[in-house]
């Protein structure tokens, strides 16, 4: 029988003020789940609460799926991904640095987001990720991961890739006139990046239906236009307020 765990979300890891940045909560349930021997790449997880912050949380692994509880709520589901997930293709790294450069992050709805706000003074990705020409309902932005995200042999952690394919997403539409939130996200990691290396991500907008919105995401190497790991994501639109 698997052991139960229990973790938490540090402060710094969050999307709105008060809870965490949707990709990194479930990066970290993935790495619970797939440390088990539960599931096999891709994972898929899907956020039912807002995860709160510096709170304990326990997960409890059940065959192939786990739930992460606060108290006697489920915050979070994880299961094996059901079939390959699609590939947005990339862009050169030219094209997503002058993305990147139109990116203001004005009217951002959670402007300290660990992964792309704007108003984040440290301690976060720092990705802008703006509009590509030409290629419509599509982002990008570079990328190029510090020390302090990455393990002892210099490999960018899990759940921090599973961050940076998380909020560019949400630009495909627009966050500031209609705030989202991550519900669910199903995400391949083939190779891990390294910190000092440089990368693009890229997003593209799949289809919207009344509250919901999916969307792709892939991490590619900038040099040479290796896919390292690509997402698949449905955002839900939420009050302003949130």
């Amino acid at each position: 029988m698997t052991a139960i765990s229990t973790f938490s979300v540090a402060g710094t890891f969050n999307g709105p003020p008060t809870s965490a940045n949707g990709g990194y909560a479930c990066g970290r349930l993935a790495e619970l789940a797939t440390a088990g021997g539960l599931l096999d790449s891709p994972v898929a997880v899907s956020l039912h609460l807002p995860v709160p912050l510096d709170t304990p949380l326990t997960y409890r692994p059940a065959g192939k799926r786990g739930h992460a509880w606060h108290g006697e709520d489920v915050v979070a589901s994880v299961t094996a991904g059901s079939g390959p997930l699609p590939v947005v293709e990339p862009v050169s790294a030219a094209a997503a640095k002058a993305a990147q450069d139109s990116f203001t992050g004005v009217g951002h709805p959670f402007p300290t987001c660990f992964v792309c706000g704007p108003e984040r003074a440290e301690g976060g990705l720092a990705l802008r990720p703006g509009a590509v020409e030409g290629r419509p309902d599509t982002v990008a932005c570079l990328w190029s991961p510090g020390p302090e995200l990455a393990d002892e042999r210099g490999a960018v952690l899990p759940e921090i890739v599973w961050s940076a394919l998380d909020c560019p997403g949400g630009w495909t539409t627009d966050p500031v006139r209609r705030p989202r939130l991550l519900g669910r996200m199903s995400t391949r990691i083939t190779e891990l990046p390294s910190a000092g290396g440089e990368y693009v991500v890229v997003a593209k907008l799949e289809r919207t239906e009344e509250r919901t919105t999916t969307n792709l995401t892939a991490l590619y190497d900038a040099a040479e236009g290796r896919l390292l790991a690509h997402a698949s994501a449905l955002w839900i639109a939420i009050d302003a307020s949130v």
